[in-house]
């Protein structure tokens, strides 16, 4: 029985500059599988998809912090956070918080940034410096309410290269090395991830051109777009040279980079849990599968 194979000659720039050609035998169920990669997240040609692959199969990129927006006081889970902060609210016998750690463990990012505010001394107690969990967490802490944007102010000193920003109230299960090449390729300050929804009146709703977010409106009362904001960014650390100082709210901030053409949106193909309203925890509660 003879196997035929196809030879592929490859050749891969970075920064316009050519790496390296290399020349691989593959079969040809293979190849199609290969080919069918292109054209989805940013994979732009059989050479891109390769070095998608390999990448991916060498497990480490340089990614490796993460800062997590954990310090409100979670007014719409009410009553539930008056006696639990929003970080430790439990989903299937584990707290929110818990899920995430382990997604970014999962994906090799092991350095994590913590907002804390609310009820702090307890997020503190349960978690520690991080080591049970498998990472190292420094605690960034608000002693007063600044705003989801104020946090990245007090991190400055911590960031010194890109990382992932998120809210602690989103559960999803993306490929953050997919999103992170995607963001190296499209050269912008920040990396947006979107989700669609069939009622986006309840979020804060995108609006495209091309890859590239042109503006972001939240919670409107009329949307022309069922594209959201699914509350993860990969962000430069540049941006944090231009932040405003003191309080103030991320998305007003992003909003303005989108206007300067800084901002690109990811598509994520999963499923997004919005835990920070009664509804989408019990949704969650119902359908969330995490990956660990």
């Amino acid at each position: 029985m003879f196997i035929h194979f196809h030879t592929l000659s490859l050749i891969w720039y970075e920064c316009g500059l050519m790496i390296k050609r290399v020349t691989i035998t593959i079969k040809p169920d293979v190849l199609k599988r290969i080919d069918k990669m292109k054209n989805r997240n940013g994979i732009r040609n059989r050479s891109h998809a390769v070095e998608h692959l390999i990448l991916k199969s060498l497990g480490k990129t340089d990614l490796n912090t993460a800062m997590i927006l954990a310090g409100g006081a979670g007014t719409s889970l009410r009553p539930i956070t008056y006696e639990i902060p929003k970080p430790l609210i439990p989903i299937h016998g584990r707290p929110i918080l818990e899920h995430q750690i382990a997604m970014l463990k999962n994906n090799n990012i092991d350095n994590i940034l913590l907002s804390v505010g609310y009820m702090r001394e307890r997020i503190k107690e349960y978690f520690g410096n991080g080591s049970k969990f498998g990472v190292d967490i420094t605690y960034i802490e608000e002693d007063k309410p600044i705003g989801t944007g104020g946090p990245l102010t007090l991190a400055k000193d911590y960031i010194k290269d890109s990382f992932v920003l998120m809210n602690v109230d989103t559960l999803m299960n993306p490929d953050i090395e997919e999103i992170y090449e995607f963001h190296k390729n499209e050269g912008r300050l920040v990396t947006i991830l979107l989700a669609t929804t069939d009622n986006p009146c309840g979020f804060g709703v995108v609006r495209l051109r091309g890859k590239q977010v042109t503006e972001f409106v939240e919670k409107p009362q009329k949307a022309r777009s069922n594209i959201i904001n699914a509350g993860f960014y990969i962000v430069e650390p540049d941006v944090l040279k231009i932040i405003p100082k003191g309080r103030f709210m991320i998305e007003h901030f992003f909003n303005k980079l989108a206007k300067r053409g800084q901002i690109s949106g990811f598509m994520h193909d999963g499923v997004v849990f919005d835990v920070g309203t009664h509804d989408g925890y019990a949704r969650a509660i119902k359908e969330w599968k995490p990956s660990h």
